[in-house]
């Protein structure tokens, strides 16, 4: 604690520290001399290509992939084309720009994922510089060819290629150049000789720089910040201009002295910065310019490489890895010598405390009465946050939780977040997972990020804890975590598709959120079809079964699957592939092995695909269903002839399925039809198609007794039936002699009461009274009620002797019929005596 300011270095009224990251774990021959270097930000991991040029088959270069502490994660050869440019995308794949234009992409583990072109012209002018950059719409990437023409893609993800417009003068490739985006533009800054220019998507403009002297010289080399606010100029004569990179402002001019093109040239600051700097290295020298033209130098003892990160500058050489960065302003507040600040005040009292001082009292005294105790503690957990150092970092945390004992209304989210995600980034800081995190950088690129930043390297132990540890719900974390994991296990090709499926089963179970169908998915794209059925016996969802079974080609399992599930839609989908991709014999053969579906199919098909059900039938042998399909047939032909071909085919197969009285009534529809035929022809009657019923009432209704009776007796139509549709259609008419005759032709079926009745609902109670004397005795009173004659009702009532047809006719009688009313209540009388008697 007593040596935290002896690395830092004054820059104007700031500082700048050197921290060391790690001592690195590889072991490299010669360096990073003659190598191609790229190491992504944010404690990304390091690719490293030795002699990228060299073109000899008997001796590839070697490409190697190391995380940022210098642990080997693979190597292999390079057997491709030589190599312009190493990137990394922003999910930690490696891009590799050849000389041809085409871009390979590898994963962390060097398995390739995938390639495309920069352009067919770029194979023949090949590529001589490209760069890789991060805009807001992805990763994306930038070549200048041998035709002087630069080509950029801003998303790889979503390759579109824009070609810009020439140069006026160059020839070649330009002094140097770099990539801008503003305002969500992607620009290309360039330099020829002292000139600068802009190449948008349309045009290139001519820019000059405020402040900058004409006889500054050529530009060799710019440089844009990590957030493309700031660019950085370097000219051939060692002058050093800096300002934002919309050319508006200068806030740097220097003359370093040296006209040699630094090697390397980076943006030093962080947000909220108090003197942001520029860095220049050359071979032996590092030199660190800031805005008050103050600079700080620090020596180059071996070839080193500089990444830019969001706080700060990392330095990497074959030994070791540092991290320049400005002090943070709470830091420097608390470790100045002689600092008076509530978290230098507070930190000291911790320290007396810890002592067993009475200085302890002192200063919280002094800081009590300044009444800042609650920004001390803030100024303590907010520096512990920027250190790096662990003991450092207790000291800092620990002075705060003293602090905060003496508060009484403090709110202690922030100190408690703020220890859990020290506890988080000292973790994944650790040499053997290799990601050396700021605080700062942290926030920015969020928790969700880093769980998948630990995925992509495989570190499924440490990204379960930490989602355990910082409690994220299950679907964002524990859950996510797992899915990951499984899905790489079935990549591995050593175990077997059982030993697999059982560790996914045990390790997965029921984990919310986690679909086993994903899992599946995955397996089926690496050619593991089986060790994918088997995953597919977890899943509790069929309708994610059943699509993955369609695509891996497994129709009848995802039948079964879909009957099982009870879900008619997922059954109709199964069976509406089954169609499209067997022939029809295996189609049915399929179905018939599956009742159910075969029975939802019929059901479509009777909607949807007539002919289909019956190929259906016919290929069951289905007699009686095959001859519903021709009797439905026969209603949807317009031509008779067509209608009886189709009923003579029902006729036929009723008689293979011994349906007797099918056939004989699809029979009689057939003579039907042709009476109704030859009906129409004869009168016009209009009867094809008609019901026997309905063809006997419109007989009857055209008066054409003698065909009516014709059916009658032909299709042995029920004598009740026949006299009710006559009697009704003659009184509809009002044939009341006609009528009368057809009652007096035979003893009617139907009784009489039924002529009663129709003449007065067609008020003809005249014609009605000519039927009451044949109407039977239990009928009578309803007769002559129905026509009105209360009298003759209460007569045939007191004759029948039935109490309830009396009480039926004294419900009609009115007060007025007194003596009527006075008669059939002695009837009553007389019953009941009667029955009294008789007992």
């Amino acid at each position: 604690m007593a040596f935290v300011t002896a690395s830092w270095n004054p820059l104007g009224e700031a500082f700048y520290r050197k921290v060391e990251l790690y001592e690195m774990c590889w072991s490299i021959r010669d360096g990073l001399r003659d190598s191609l270097v790229a190491a992504a930000p944010y404690g990304g991991p390091i690719a490293l290509l030795r002699e990228p040029l060299r073109r000899s088959p008997s001796s590839r270069p070697q490409l190697e992939i190391y995380s940022a502490s210098g642990i080997a994660i693979t190597s292999f050869p390079w057997k491709s084309g030589p190599v312009v440019h190493l990137g990394w995308s922003v999910s930690d794949e490696l891009l590799c720009v050849q000389e041809d234009g085409s871009v390979l992409i590898y994963d962390l583990f060097g398995s390739f994922k995938r390639h495309f072109s920069m352009g067919q012209e770029v194979v023949q002018s090949q590529v001589l510089e490209a760069k890789v950059f991060h805009s807001p719409y992805g990763t994306g990437i930038a070549i200048v060819t041998g035709s002087s023409r630069f080509t950029l893609a801003t998303n790889i993800e979503d390759l579109k290629l824009r070609r810009l417009p020439e140069v006026p003068g160059l020839q070649g490739k330009p002094d140097s150049w770099a990539v801008l985006t503003q305002d969500r533009q992607t620009k290309v800054l360039l330099s020829i000789g002292p000139e600068l220019y802009i190449l948008d998507n349309t045009s290139c403009t001519a820019v000059c720089p405020p402040g900058l002297s004409p006889h500054a010289g050529s530009i060799v080399h710019m440089s844009v910040s990590f957030s493309y606010k700031y660019l950085s100029l370097f000219t051939d004569s060692g002058h050093l201009w800096a300002g934002l990179s919309n050319l508006q402002e200068k806030l740097i001019d220097f003359d370093t002295k040296k006209t040699d093109r630094p090697k390397q040239m980076l943006w030093c600051r962080r947000p909220k910065s108090q003197q942001p700097s520029v860095m220049m290295m050359w071979d032996r020298l590092l030199l660190v310019v800031g805005e008050c033209n103050d600079t700080i130098q620090f020596p180059v003892e071996d070839v080193s490489v500089l990444v830019g990160e969001l706080d700060g500058v990392r330095i990497i050489s074959s030994t070791n890895q540092e991290l320049l960065q400005e002090v943070p302003l709470v830091c420097q507040d608390i470790f100045k010598i002689a600092s008076m600040a509530p978290g230098a005040l507070l930190l000291e009292a911790h320290r007396e405390y810890e002592k067993s001082s009475q200085k302890a009292d002192e200063y919280l005294r002094e800081i009590k009465e300044q009444n800042v105790l609650e920004e001390a503690v803030q100024q303590c957990v907010e520096a512990a946050a920027h250190e790096y150092d662990t003991a450092t970092q207790k000291s800092l945390m620990r002075a705060a939780s003293f602090g905060k004992c003496f508060l009484t209304d403090f709110c202690s989210d922030h100190f408690v977040s703020t220890c859990r995600e020290l506890r988080v980034l000292n973790a994944v800081r650790e040499s053997g997972v290799g990601m050396p995190l700021t605080h700062t950088q942290f926030k920015q690129m969020t928790l969700q990020v880093l769980i998948d930043r630990l995925l992509f390297r495989q570190f499924y132990p440490l990204a379960i804890e930490i989602c355990r540890y910082l409690k994220i719900p299950d679907y964002q974390g524990v859950s996510r975590v797992l899915k990951h994991w499984a899905s790489c296990k079935v990549q591995q090709k050593e175990l077997s598709d059982d030993a697999i499926a059982r560790a996914v089963c045990v390790k997965v179970g029921e984990s919310p959120g986690v679909s086993y169908s994903h899992i599946a998915a995955k397996a089926y794209e690496c050619g593991r079809t089986e060790l994918a059925i088997k995953l597919l016996d977890f899943e509790p969802r069929s309708g994610e079964q059943v699509p993955l079974l369609l695509k891996m080609k497994r129709s009848h399992l995802a039948l079964k699957k879909a009957v099982e599930s009870g879900d008619t839609d997922l059954v109709y989908m199964v069976v509406t592939h089954l169609k499209n991709e067997m022939n029809r014999g295996d189609f049915f053969m399929t179905l018939r092995n599956q009742p159910v579906a075969l029975s939802l199919y019929r059901q479509f098909c009777k909607l949807q695909e007539q002919e289909t059900l019956k190929d259906l039938y016919n290929q069951d042998d289905n007699h009686q269903e095959l001859a519903n399909y021709y009797v439905n047939a026969s209603y949807r032909e317009k031509r008779l002839e067509s209608r009886l071909a189709q009923l003579q085919n029902a006729v036929d197969e009723y008689n293979k399925a011994k349906n007797d009285f099918a056939a004989k009534a699809t029979e009689e529809e057939m003579r039907l039809l042709r009476f109704q035929r030859k009906l129409d022809d004869e009168k016009g009657a209009g009867l094809l198609g008609l019901s026997l019923q309905v063809t006997m009432e419109t007989l009857l209704s055209l008066g054409l007794h003698k065909q009516a009776e014709q059916l009658y007796r032909d299709f042995k139509v029920p004598d009740k039936r026949y006299w009710w549709l006559k009697l009704k259609s003659l009184a509809e008419k009002e044939e009341w002699e006609e009528l009368e005759k057809f009652s007096k032709s035979k003893k009617s079926p139907i009784g009489y009461l039924a002529f009663v009745e129709a003449c007065i609902k067609y008020n003809n109670r005249y014609e009605a009274k000519k039927y009451i004397s044949k109407v039977t005795p239990e009928q009578k009173v309803k007769a002559h009620l129905a026509v009105g004659d209360l009298e003759g009702a209460a007569d045939a009532a007191i004759e029948h002797r039935s109490e309830s047809e009396i009480a039926l006719v004294l419900s009609r009688c009115s007060a007025s019929n007194r003596l009527l009313i006075d008669r059939l209540n002695q009837g009553i009388g007389s019953n009941r005596r009667d029955r009294d008697l008789e007992r």
